[in-house]
């Protein structure tokens, strides 16, 4: 039966005394305790020496065990001379079994066993094994040569040494009735020896030693780590002793993969820092091979941001390396490239200086508490070629106690989104505007002209568009980007991602966004308006309507005409008579394109706007092939992965309430708490869905894009909610639209949205007969000169609205019954 004793004294690396608990009037009685399966070198005599590690493998079992209490359990009992019991057992301490214990560190080898080996058998031979290829304990041959090598030059000799660490005094043993803790006998120096010379370093030189890179921070003050690794270095290339099966030192994984094979691959580079990922990780645009590398800091772990202990450090660490890094050019010497583990890429760990700095990035970052140093294995040779300063670094500022060394907690601050909504934002454009310039952050570049702003200050964000301009749209869902799209994005997020920036506000869109000037002061000290450098870099299309009221207008227009002449971006196949073509066409209404739609979608809320599918076109019959394997995929039971929570702007399948049936979707926002507005892209209808009714859109029916267009009317507007004959509107609408067939005219676009003049076929007249001037005429819309600029250009539908209004206040018909009183008349 197993049973408690406390360890009073150890005999060897496999014997120890154990001693019982006190009895009443009886002192504890004491039994020796041989650890069974191993057998551990022996101590001398007067008859005979020291076994190889005698001393050292008792040494390791005294520190381990001597005054800890652990559970020992008899296998068979042995004669005794002394009256002593003797047993040999299992003993374990803490849990762990101290033969596999001994064994892993190599201070014992396993005793032969006649019997068929059991599962516990096998596991100790592998420990056992595991410590002879590492050359742990016994299994060193070349310790007992380090060994003579000191004796030689130390023993008995006079040596000069200097303390450099003492460390903190163990716990008083069980039973001692001494008040303090007995001192420590391990301290850790330099020893100079007679002859002269730092024994450590010789001892690395002649290839029986290895450095212990974290003795760096104590030998800082003296560069004694420095030249204990260059001897070391030198033991290495000469393959003596300890190195002697050793590969021949390398640069890290570079070298191992072979000769660079091209600009992409080079040890060393200068660029420009453009983004910083996190704490530890930034990317440097490489101009000579023409793209963007992400590196790590070589040796360096910052701290983690989905750690609450450490996500207030790591922004401040991310915070630091942006006004440190951001937009600098800097000297990157890459060091190894990490390969490829589990989910995360290889990557490129690197040193990165700035100019006229000696101290890397990296040092500085430790220095101030914002990161460590990565701990290496001995035998990891990849790390960085300053790692020594790394750990000196940390060192000082773990004294200091700075930062992540402070043991204090530092919150994230709450970031308040101002763009969340329209209504919101429309709050705080007032204030914005008696602002004047802001200064901001540039967090996000969502596109060219489209970005997410932080404001420090006041620890707000915003969404922000640069006023006067039309970047080309990126890649979205199911659709292709438009020319030169991913090229305005990728010039401004190099220009201004993460840069102090300086914005001037002058409105907000429909959906929350602000609407504005972003200025960048630039290391020259000039100041760069970015719809102006857009533009003239042929990435960015003037808006000609809204450019003219800017006051820097001119300046838009010049940067256009420039790029226009040198053939840049957008405008590379620009041909000057084709393009007064289309501002002459603009100029007036669009060219007539009928198209056959169906009313697919009415919505009231926030406001009334319609969708429409386009008939007799490829969509609809793709669309038709679809939602037929669709419907097949869905009948069997599609479960979300665990950690599944779409976010606004995923493709989604969504269960429709109306017929209980699965559809393509698209998460619009999130309105609660597992609770998502969602739009069904194919046919326009919103609705609040549940996450347990969502469901991740399986990458197969992602291809084809959404086949609903959003829409309204052109030219007019339907009576808002507060009218008492918005529902009569509503209504009205629906009976003429709904589940038919109707012909419409585009007489303009509004980013996504059609504006559409509608006419049923089975009641066509004139030209300007129409839907559209129907609902004038039954007094239930009216004309929208402000939400529809274009009115002027479509002088004959124009007039017809004029009259048809006249001919409703005469008739008394709608929202007229009672007087000559309309929304445009308030």
């Amino acid at each position: 039966m197993a049973q408690r004793y406390i360890v009073k004294s150890c005999l060897s690396g496999d014997t120890l005394i154990l001693r019982g608990r006190p009895t009443p009037g009886q002192p504890p009685k004491e039994r020796v305790a041989h650890i069974a399966e191993i057998t551990a070198p022996r101590l001398g005599s007067s008859q005979r020496d020291d076994e190889p590690f005698a001393f050292e493998s008792r040494e390791y079992l005294r520190a381990l065990t001597v005054g800890k209490e652990i559970t020992f359990e008899s296998t068979y009992s042995v004669p005794s001379n002394d009256g002593v019991p003797r047993d040999v057992g299992i003993a374990t301490l803490n849990g762990q079994d101290l033969t596999n214990e001994i064994l892993k560190n190599g201070w014992a080898k396993l005793k032969e066993n006649k019997r068929e080996a059991t599962d516990e058998d096998i596991q100790r031979r592998a420990i056992e094994a595991d410590a002879k290829a590492n050359s742990r304990g016994i299994w060193n041959a070349d310790g007992l040569v380090a060994k003579a090598f000191v004796e030689v030059r130390l023993l008995q000799r006079p040596v000069t040494v200097t303390l450099l660490s003492v460390p903190p005094p163990p716990a008083a043993s069980f039973g001692s009735s001494s008040d303090t803790a007995p001192a420590a006998t391990t301290f850790i120096g330099t020893c100079i020896h007679a002859q002269g010379g730092n024994i450590a370093e010789h001892l690395a030189g002649s290839g029986l030693a290895k450095a212990l890179e974290w003795h760096a921070g104590m030998l800082s003050d003296h560069g004694g780590l420095e030249k204990v690794k260059a001897a070391e270095r030198g033991a290495k290339e000469k393959r003596l002793n300890l190195h002697s099966t050793a590969a021949q030192p390398s640069n890290g994984s570079q070298k191992a993969a072979g000769t660079p094979a091209g600009p992409s691959q080079r040890t060393e580079f200068e660029g420009q820092v453009i983004r910083i990922w996190s704490s530890d990780q930034v990317s440097i645009w490489d101009d000579v091979a023409g793209k963007d590398r992400r590196v790590q800091l070589s040796s360096v772990r910052g701290p983690r941001g989905n750690d609450p202990k450490q996500a207030g450090y790591a922004a401040e660490a991310k915070e630091f390396l942006r006004k440190k890094l951001i937009g600098k050019n800097v000297t990157v010497k890459v060091d190894f490239v990490r390969p490829p583990e589990g989910e995360y890429e290889s990557r490129e760990c690197a040193t990165i200086t700035l100019p006229g700095q000696k101290t890397s990035v990296a040092e500085q970052l430790i220095e101030k508490g914002l990161a460590t140093a990565v701990r290496h294995r001995r035998d990891d040779e990849n790390r960085s070629p300053d790692y020594d300063k790394l750990i000196a670094a940390e060192q000082a500022a773990a004294s200091a106690s700075k930062g992540l060394h402070s043991g204090k907690d530092i919150a994230l601050p709450r970031i308040v989104n101002v763009s969340e909504t329209h209504s919101k934002a429309s709050q705080f454009l007032p204030s914005y505007k008696r602002a004047g310039k802001i200064p901001a952050v540039v967090d996000y570049v969502a596109a060219g002209s489209r970005f997410k702003l932080l404001f420090t200050r006041d620890n707000q964000n915003i969404t922000f568009v640069l006023s006067g301009i039309r970047a080309p749209r990126t890649a979205r869902a199911g659709e292709k980007p438009e020319p030169c799209g991913e090229e305005s994005s990728q010039f401004s997020t190099r220009r201004y991602l993460q840069r102090d920036v300086e914005v001037h506000i002058e409105a907000v869109d429909k959906t929350g966004g602000f609407i504005g000037t972003l200025y960048l002061t630039k290391p020259d000290k000039t100041v760069e308006n970015a719809a102006v450098a857009l533009t003239k870099e042929g990435l960015a299309y003037v808006h000609h309507h809204s450019a003219e009221s800017l006051p820097w207008s001119k300046q838009l227009f010049d940067a256009e005409t420039e790029a226009k002449e040198a053939k840049r971006g957008v405008w590379k196949n620009y041909v000057e008579e084709a393009e007064v073509e289309v501002v002459e066409q603009d100029a007036g209404a669009l060219k007539t394109q009928y198209l056959d739609v169906i009313i697919s979608d009415v919505r009231t809320a926030p406001q009334f706007g319609f969708s429409v599918q386009t008939l007799n076109s490829e969509g609809i019959a793709n669309l038709e092939k679809l939602m037929r394997e669709f419907s097949l995929h869905h009948r069997g039971a599609i479960k979300s992965p665990p950690s599944f929570s779409p976010k606004p702007g995923d493709l989604v399948s969504a269960r429709f309430s109306a017929d209980n049936s699965w559809y393509r979707g698209k998460i619009r926002k999130i309105v609660g708490k597992a609770e998502y507005d969602v739009v069904f892209i194919d046919y326009g209808n919103q609705e609040t869905v549940s996450l347990a009714n969502i469901r991740p859109l399986d990458e197969k029916f992602r291809g084809l894009a959404g086949q609903a267009q959003d829409a309204r009317l052109s030219f007019v507007k339907l009576l808002d909610a507060s009218s008492d004959y918005f529902d009569d509107a509503i209504d009205r609408f629906r009976s003429i639209c709904e589940g038919r067939k109707l012909i419409a005219n585009i007489d303009a676009r509004e980013g996504p949205v059609l504006h559409l003049r509608l006419i049923d076929p089975s009641d066509a007249g004139s030209p300007t007969d129409s839907i559209n001037t129907q609902l004038v005429r039954e007094g239930l819309a009216v004309i929208d000169r402000k939400g529809c600029k274009y009115l002027s250009s479509y002088a004959q539908i124009y007039k017809r609205l004029q009259d048809d209004t006249a001919e409703a206040k005469k008739s008394r018909s709608g929202m007229y019954e009672f007087g000559d009183i309309s929304p445009e008349d308030d």
